[in-house]
C-alpha cells in the first residue's frame, strides 16, 4: 500500500484535470414516509428535545443543526477490494465519511444491554423498555437492515496504527464508531469511468441513531471543507484533489420530478469540473465568507410584494429538500401567500393554484426560484418547502436547499474557495 499511493499521487498529476460524473437517485424524504405512516409527530418531539439538549452544550460539535429527514437524494459509493456497495447521503453540508461497520450489525442500544432485557419471558416482566423483548427488532438495532462494511473482506484496508474513535451529532441523532482506511469509489460497481480513490479515511460506525432504521441511506459522505470534519480528515472528493486525481470542482445538478418519482434517475454530482450535459455557463461566481461550509452573502430578498434588504450568511446544502428560512421573514412569507402552518407536521400548506416566486439576490444578480421548485404537491395537498431557521447567532441564518440547487446547478470550487451558479438545461 505504501508504494502503491505515491504511485497513484504521480500518475494523478498527469492525469489530473479528468472529470467524472455519478448519478443520485430520488427517494421520497424520511419526514414524509412518517407523516403517511402517522408517525411524524413523536419523532419531531424527541429530535427538538435532542436539538435543545445540544444546543447548551458548548463541546457538541456544529453539525447537530444538520436533519437528514429532509434528505430526497442519495448516490452509491463503494469500499474496499473487492468492492462494498453503499447508498450514502452527498452532503455538502458536512465533512466526515461514514457507512456502519459489521461491528454495528451486533450493537444494542444502551436501555436493551441489561441482563433483566434479553428477549423471553423475564424481558417482559422486568425490562423498562419493552422493545428490546422482540428477538428481531429494528428499534434494537438500527443497523439490521443496511449494508454494512466488512473490512476482513477488503484486501486494500488500512487499520490506523492507533485507534481513533468518532462521535457524531446530529439534528435526528447520531453515528460513533472507529476509523479506518481503504479505497472509495463514486458510484456503482460495474460503472463505467468512476472516480477511484484511494487511501481515505473511513468512520465505521459501530452504532447509528435510530432515525436511520427506517430510511434507505446507510451512511453520510460529507463534501464541504476539511474545517468543518469532526474527525479533522479529508472526505474522499479531497483526498482524491489531494492526490492530483481531479480538479477542485465539484458540480451538482439536480432533476426536478414529481411526488410519484421514488427510485429513479435524480440528477448527477460531477467530481472534477463543470457539468456541460446539464448545465448551461456559469452565470457568476460568489466567494465565500467562510470555508467552513458553501457558505456567502446574499444581499436581498423578495417574494411577491415583500422586499428585504438586510444582508444574510447564506449556504448551499444538498443535505435537505427544504429551504431554511429565519422566523421574521418566514412568517411574512406565509402571511402573504396565505400558507397555513401544521404545528404538528412542521409544514407550510398552500393552496395548489397559487404562485409562489422567490428572488434571491447574490452579487450582482437575482436568481429566480420558480413556482415548480416551491409549490410540493403532497397527495391531495400542496405545501411550501420551507422551515424556520430560528435565531441561533451561529452560522448561516439561511440555508438554501434542493428547491434552490434544482432551479440552479450549483458549482463548488474548493481551491479558489467560490461558488457558481448555472442555469439547468433541462428545465
Amino acid at each position: 500500500m505504501r508504494f502503491i499511493l505515491p504511485l497513484l499521487a504521480l500518475l494523478g498529476y498527469v492525469l489530473g484535470g479528468a472529470v467524472y460524473k455519478a448519478p443520485v437517485k430520488r427517494i421520497e424524504s424520511a419526514r414524509m414516509k412518517m407523516i403517511r405512516s402517522g408517525t411524524w409527530e413523536a419523532f419531531a418531539k424527541k429530535r427538538n428535545a435532542m436539538r435543545a439538549k445540544y444546543s447548551t452544550n458548548a463541546d457538541v460539535h456544529r453539525q447537530s443543526v444538520l436533519d437528514y429527514a429532509d434528505n430526497e437524494y442519495i448516490g452509491y459509493v463503494t469500499l474496499g477490494t473487492p468492492e462494498q456497495e453503499f447508498l450514502v447521503v452527498l452532503d455538502t453540508g458536512s465533512s466526515d465519511f461514514w457507512i456502519p461497520d459489521k461491528k454495528c450489525m451486533q450493537f444494542r442500544k444502551e436501555s436493551c444491554k441489561q441482563s433483566e432485557c434479553d428477549p423471553g419471558l423475564v424481558c417482559k416482566v422486568f425490562c423498562p423498555d419493552r422493545t428490546c423483548c422482540a428477538k428481531k427488532s429494528a428499534n434494537s438495532n438500527p443497523c439490521e437492515k443496511k449494508h454494512y462494511f466488512d473490512s476482513s473482506k477488503s484486501s486494500s484496508y488500512v487499520e490506523l496504527s492507533t485507534r481513533r474513535s468518532f462521535e457524531i451529532i446530529y439534528g435526528t441523532g447520531s453515528a460513533k464508531g472507529f476509523l479506518g482506511n481503504d479505497t472509495v469509489r463514486f458510484g456503482r460497481e460495474g460503472e463505467r469511468d468512476r472516480l477511484l480513490v484511494p487511501g481515505c479515511v473511513i468512520g465505521q460506525a459501530e452504532s447509528i441513531a435510530e432515525f436511520f432504521a427506517d430510511t434507505e441511506l446507510d451512511g453520510i459522505l460529507g463534501l464541504a471543507f476539511k474545517d468543518l470534519s469532526v474527525t479533522d480528515t479529508r472526505h474522499p472528493f479531497l483526498q482524491a484533489v489531494q492526490l492530483g486525481l481531479v480538479d477542485s470542482i465539484l458540480t451538482v445538478y439536480l432533476q426536478r420530478l414529481g411526488e410519484s418519482a421514488e427510485g429513479k434517475y435524480g440528477g448527477v454530482y460531477t467530481y472534477g469540473g463543470l457539468d456541460n450535459e446539464n448545465c448551461g455557463p456559469v452565470i457568476a461566481y460568489e466567494q465565500l465568507t467562510l470555508a467552513f461550509y458553501w457558505q456567502f452573502r446574499m444581499k436581498k430578498f423578495s417574494a411577491s410584494n415583500l422586499v428585504f434588504k438586510a444582508g444574510w450568511e447564506v449556504m448551499s446544502d444538498t443535505g435537505t429538500s427544504f429551504l431554511g428560512i429565519p422566523s421574521a421573514i418566514i412568517n411574512q412569507i406565509a402571511s402573504t401567500y396565505n400558507a397555513k402552518y401544521n404545528q404538528t407536521t412542521d409544514l407550510y400548506t398552500i393552496d395548489c393554484n397559487t404562485d409562489v416566486e422567490f428572488v434571491l439576490t447574490i452579487g450582482d444578480h437575482a436568481y429566480v426560484i420558480e413556482k415548480k421548485n416551491l409549490v410540493y404537491k403532497f397527495g391531495n395537498t400542496c405545501l411550501i418547502p420551507m422551515f424556520s431557521m430560528g435565531s441561533g447567532a451561529f452560522g448561516p441564518s439561511w440555508l438554501l436547499g434542493d428547491p434552490f440547487i434544482r432551479q440552479f446547478c450549483n458549482i463548488h470550487d474548493f481551491e479558489k474557495q467560490r461558488i457558481g451558479f448555472a442555469e439547468p438545461l433541462r428545465k
